[in-house]
């Protein structure tokens, strides 16, 4: 087969997910959603009224109006322009996150499934000593033995999803790694890393852009609970779950304070939830038809 026939043949795949998966209105919404949290976070100087550490203690408390769309906090920050600048951290952490989750998690499931044997039961049972904590609970214990900040939750969130990433990409290539194609491989000779990156992980790629999405979704929710919790991103920083913790003894009289950071981690999630669904289902070579 040409290098056109396959460029032609892979083009059209990507166009019949494309397809299958803007028939899903559910998944569209989530991606609308997505863009708008995206460009919101971009474009926060020039979106935002005001810097999301303007202070003016003559203006606490206000509730919702025209000149404050979310209201100010205690300390007469306006909320709204704090969501959009904390946009910039919590969907960063989240990104940034399972890209270390996934890289690393990758790599050591691409190993154990390939090589197996004593290779495999050695990297399985650590990531199963991991994997016997909640998620969170384990980001809980990392975040604290490495202390609070930016860098520390996200690398604490990352290494509480590594176990989750091995898995997903263990179980195809133990089902693959005897397929004609990879034995014709072994035959002329191709290394070991060849195999692995040519022609075993591109089979696999469909579940990992899925998981992919929908560790974002957790580990926004993780990063948000750290910094609720004290031990992710420290104030000043507009982080949405940090926002929660420094307005939640306020919520009785101004509802407004947690409200809308929290429609924010849930605009979030939703979001990503929904469209990692929807690109499970565009991706399933069951659902062609």
């Amino acid at each position: 087969m040409s290098k056109n026939k396959k460029a032609d043949k892979k083009k059209s795949n990507w166009s019949d997910i494309w397809k299958r998966l803007k028939r899903n209105r559910m998944a569209m919404l989530g991606l609308v959603l997505i863009i708008i949290l995206i460009l919101s976070a971009a474009l926060a100087p020039i979106i935002a009224p005001y810097g999301f550490d303007d202070q003016d203690v003559s203006r606490a408390f206000l509730g919702p109006s025209l000149s404050h769309l979310f209201g100010t906090d205690n300390l007469g920050r306006d909320v709204f322009s704090r969501i959009l600048y904390g946009g910039r951290i919590s969907l960063t952490m989240g990104l940034i996150s399972v890209s270390l989750a996934s890289v690393v998690g990758i790599f050591l499931g691409a190993v154990a499934g390939y090589y197996g044997g004593k290779i495999d039961d050695v990297i399985m049972r650590i990531l199963d000593v991991l994997m016997a904590m909640p998620n969170i609970l384990l980001a809980i214990a990392i975040a604290a033995a490495l202390g609070p900040g930016l860098v520390n939750c996200m690398v604490a969130v990352g290494i509480s999803t590594i176990p989750r990433f091995a898995r997903v990409v263990r179980g195809p290539i133990l089902a693959i790694r005897n397929q004609e194609y990879i034995e014709a491989a072994t035959a002329v000779n191709a290394s070991d890393g060849r195999i692995i990156f040519r022609h075993v992980l591109p089979n696999v790629l469909a579940p990992i852009i899925v998981q992919s999405t929908l560790y974002i979704a957790n580990a926004v929710m993780a990063a948000s609970s750290l910094s609720f919790l004290g031990m992710g991103v420290q104030p000043p920083s507009p982080e949405w779950g940090a926002m929660l913790s420094a307005g939640r003894q306020y919520i009785r009289e101004y509802w407004h304070i947690v409200t809308f950071p929290g429609i924010a981690i849930m605009l979030t999630v939703f979001s990503l939830n929904v469209l990692g669904d929807g690109l499970r289902d565009a991706l399933d070579p069951r659902l062609k038809n």
